[in-house]
Formats: C-alpha cells, structure tokens, sequence
C-alpha cells in the first residue's frame, strides 16, 4: 500500500499549529505504519526541515512558486496512483486520487472580524471544497466535527475525531538552571508572570487577559504577563491597550519562541492564561499541563475536551471571571499543586503515536 502525503506545511520553518501538526503526524506515521505502508512525500523545497525519518519513506521535492497545492501537487499524486492522498492541512487539490483532508478548525465562520475579506473568502471556499470531495476528513476534535456537520452539512459519518499529541520535549526542566536562563533571556528574571502561548490576534481573546490583569494588579498582586507569538492580523489594537490600562512596563511581547524554550518558558509561569474564545483543538493547554504550569482556559469550543478536569475553565467573555481565577490561583497553592498533578496525568492521554495510528485506520480503510 502506497500513502501520498502532502508535506508542504512540515517544512515551514517557525512551526504553529497546523505545520507542527504536519511535522509531527509524519514523523509518528513513520514510526508506527507496518512495513508493507510506503509513504511518499511531496514537498515545495525544504527539505532539510522535514522530521528525521526512515529509508522506506520517499521524498519527492515537486516546486512551484504559486498554486502549488493544484498545479504540483494534485497532478503529480494522481499520476502517481497511490492507494490514497493525506492532506493535513485543509486543502485538497482540484485533481486528486482519493483523499483524506484534516481540517483543523473554522475560526473564520466564529470570527469574521479576525481575518480578512480575502483570507475569509479563500477558507471558506478551499474548506467547503475539501470536505465535500475528500473520501473522508478528520478533525482535532468533536468541537470542529459538530462545525463542519453544522455549517457544511457534512454527513458525521464522513468525519473521524482524532485527537493531537504532545511532543516529548514538553516536560518539567530537570534542571532548575534552564529555566534561569531563558527567563534571562526573554528579560524576565526579576517578574512573576502569568503566560500565553499563541498567535497575537482577536479571537485568542488577549485584551480580555490584559484588562483582567489591570484588576489582579489593582487587587494588591504582583504579577506580569508574557505574551509569547508571532504577531497576527489585527494585533495592533491588543498591543494598544497595553498603553491605554498602562500597563507597558507589565505586559511583555517576546514575539515567536522557539520551541526549545517554550518548556521552561512554561515551567517558570506562574500560571498558563488560555482564555480563547475559539480553538479547533488548543495544544499549547496540553504543552502547559506536560510542564507542570496550572492552566485556565476557556468553557468555549474544544477547550473543555482538551482540559478535562486539569484545569480552570472559566467563561472568556467575562473579563472579571478570568481576574478571579488568577487570583484563585495565587491564593490558593493546594489548588495549583492539584491542577499540576491533574495535568502531568491528562497528558499522557494524548500522543502522537495513537494520533498516528488512528489517522492510519483511517486512510487504510479509505
């Protein structure tokens, strides 16, 4: 059995949700397909950033600087006749052999107002077209699954729910030193703070976190906020109400992190802040939880089923409710120890091996 996977997105070089995911579902498909599974790989140059993998896997490296997804891509797989074509990440090529797609979330049907006219239209189009001619399609999570029957009337059975993993260097520093130095490294050696991980954008919901913080301080507690990502669409209002709630001495923009960091980024927090008002699966609640930070997050979308019981839900719309738990958490260390513990144990739940291996079940039996 030959699979086709596009690999385009595991070979960009600052890895968020969507290309970490290519990334590692690769590399994990790798380890656990039988030996009778060929997987082919096609990618648009890059390939020095693909996952370590084995010999059995082929790479073929078909360029293109403009649509290749259709014009490289679709043709390409299709001549080649594989059993079936992965897509990991939303669009499937208008000439294509049977395929599975992944799509991850439709934030923009939520959250219009957090992207533009062109990128709205381009998502909407290239997602109504995916799941309508994939064989099957897989979500990250029931959340998105109900999406995608709700607004595209796709038929649950077509739909498989397969859950995320954690990469395995998400875990407590064992060496408290590590987290001296990137908390030097990002100038927050002399702060308590209170943590996000993400794109900077509208519907992660960070002005909400900033005005909550406003009333923490406001309260007597002494705490800062690390806003760590790249800067999205839209993030110049966020970084305005800093100034506006003068709080530009107390709210810190690293920019992208990378990965190596993000561990004892995490583990010197003193809490993880993850209120987002819409998110199609939300790993960096997970990555939290492996490195021992107390999580709040959000009651909306797929949060709650990432988060189980490990952490504080609160609603993400209410400014004050998001004020009340961090200063729960401050004032309460029986609660922080529990939620560590609860989330050192959720974790080990959710793996990119049994990622792999479903999403396997999946396109064998397509």
């Amino acid at each position: 059995m030959v699979i086709d996977i596009d690999a385009s997105r595991a070979t960009i070089g600052q890895r968020t949700g969507t290309e970490r995911y290519s990334w590692e579902v690769i590399a994990a498909l790798d380890r656990v397909a039988p030996p009778q599974i060929s997987l082919r790989l096609y990618i648009n140059g890059g390939r020095e950033r693909l996952p370590p993998l084995s010999s059995r896997v082929m790479i073929r490296d078909v360029r293109l600087p403009r649509l290749w997804t259709h014009l490289r891509l679709g043709p390409t797989s299709w001549l080649a006749q594989p059993h079936v074509l992965f897509v990991p990440a939303h669009v499937v090529p208008v000439v294509h052999p049977p395929t599975v797609v992944t799509i991850h979330d439709v934030g923009y049907r939520v959250f219009p107002e957090a992207h533009t006219f062109r990128r709205r239209l381009e998502l909407e189009l290239t997602t109504r077209w995916s799941v309508w001619v994939a064989r099957h399609v897989i979500t990250d999570s029931y959340a998105t699954k109900r999406d995608l029957v709700a607004w595209y009337g796709v038929d649950p059975n077509r739909i498989t729910v397969v859950h995320l993993g954690l990469s395995p260097g998400f875990a407590p520093p064992t060496d408290p030193r590590s987290i001296t130095e990137v908390q030097r490294r990002y100038g927050l050696l002399s702060c308590r703070y209170l943590l996000y991980i993400g794109t900077v954008q509208p519907r992660k919901n960070l002005r909400r976190v900033i005005e909550a913080l406003a009333i923490v301080l406001a309260a007597g507690y002494d705490l800062d906020l690390v806003i760590a990502g790249k800067r999205g669409w839209l993030s110049e209002p966020i970084e305005r109400c800093t100034v506006e709630l003068g709080l530009t001495n107390r709210v810190h923009f690293t920019g992208y992190v990378a990965d190596a960091d993000l561990p004892a980024l995490l583990a010197g927090a003193q809490a993880f802040v993850f209120p987002s008002l819409y998110e199609g699966f939300g790993m960096p609640v997970l990555e939290a939880m492996a490195c021992g930070t107390p999580v709040i997050t959000s009651t909306m979308s797929s949060l709650p089923e990432v988060a189980g019981d490990a952490a504080l839900l609160v609603d993400p719309l209410d400014t004050n409710a998001i004020a009340q738990a961090i200063i729960r958490l401050c004032d309460d260390e029986d609660l922080r120890t529990d939620l560590r513990w609860r989330g050192l144990a959720r974790v080990r739940r959710f793996t990119w091996e049994e990622c792999a291996r479903r999403t396997l079940e999946v396109l064998t039996a397509v």
